[in-house]
């Protein structure tokens, strides 16, 4: 008669998980204050010196820069209430729901001064490039999907999805907090925003 070996089960003590979740935030604590610096700060190395931590130790965690900016761009994200894009998007009057995202992703971009210099990295870095390349392709499907619950006619529709997407972006944002508050530039967003939706017979 074969007697069967006791299965073996990995245990992590509650305390080690602690710990590294500890350093896990830690390392993205790092990484979002240099982010404000400049994504050009942002290396790896640096990151593990500013985090009290080793190189390995991030690499472990996050497997890459890519991983850490992202894991970063998720910290921020759910800090700023980005995360509530969907929830404003599903409001019963859709051209309310677009105002009330405008305004969102203003007083998110404000937040936090690197976000703006983030597009300058995507012409060095490519994993920059990338990132926001996917969220860029989130925003405008936000959009695009907003504008499909109007009525008026489809091609109407997609150019003003993609007119409210070119001008509902980093950059635009970019120039127009240089002298003016957060709230201010989603004033001004909204404004042009109606006037694309006014223009394309859209409501």
């Amino acid at each position: 008669m074969r007697t069967s070996l006791p299965e073996t089960r990995s245990y992590i003590s509650p305390k080690r998980e602690a710990a590294a979740a500890a350093k896990r935030q830690a390392v993205i604590a790092a990484a979002d204050r240099l982010l404000s610096s400049g994504p050009a700060m942002m290396s790896m190395e640096a990151v593990a010196r500013a985090a009290g931590v080793t190189r390995l130790t991030v690499y472990k965690q996050f497997g890459s820069r890519r991983g850490l900016l992202e894991a970063v761009f998720d910290a921020n994200a759910e800090r700023g209430g980005a995360t509530r894009l969907r929830e404003l998007a599903q409001l019963p009057d859709p051209r309310e729901a677009l105002f009330a995202c405008i305004d969102l992703l203003c007083t998110f971009w404000g937040s936090h001064p690197g976000f703006t210099k983030l597009n300058e990295a995507a012409f060095i870095d490519p994993e920059f490039a990338e990132a926001i390349r996917e969220r860029n392709a989130r925003r405008h499907q936000l959009f695009t999907r907003l504008l499909a619950r109007m009525a008026g006619d489809e091609q109407a529709r997609q150019d003003a999805a993609d007119l409210i997407f070119s001008l509902v972006s980093v950059p635009t944002f970019r120039i127009l907090i240089a002298d003016r508050q957060s709230s201010d530039v989603a004033t001004l967003l909204k404004s042009a925003a109606a006037a694309i939706l006014d223009a394309h017979k859209l409501g």
